[in-house]
């Protein structure tokens, strides 16, 4: 993505970027330099929000064995 820098130096972080870091009016921001000599910003009021599939993430607990899913995934009666 592209912006255009304004002679005081601003410019406006695009939309999809402040909606992955959850950056709002007010929020505050780093820059920093990597390893490789480019510029990072990140949020700097807290971690980036959880990912849309962060609740699907973990271990599996006790419940379905694989024959009873594959039994309801395929839609056999019991």
């Amino acid at each position: 993505m592209t912006t255009t820098v304004t002679r005081k130096g601003q410019v406006t972080i695009p939309k999809p970027v402040r909606d992955y870091l959850g950056i709002q009016p007010g929020s505050r921001v780093d820059f920093r330099r990597s390893a490789d000599g480019g510029v990072v910003i990140e949020k700097a009021d807290g971690p980036r929000p959880p990912s849309r599939f962060a609740k699907a993430r973990g271990s599996a607990g006790p419940g379905m064995t694989t024959d009873e899913l594959m039994a309801l995934l395929r839609g056999e009666p019991e």
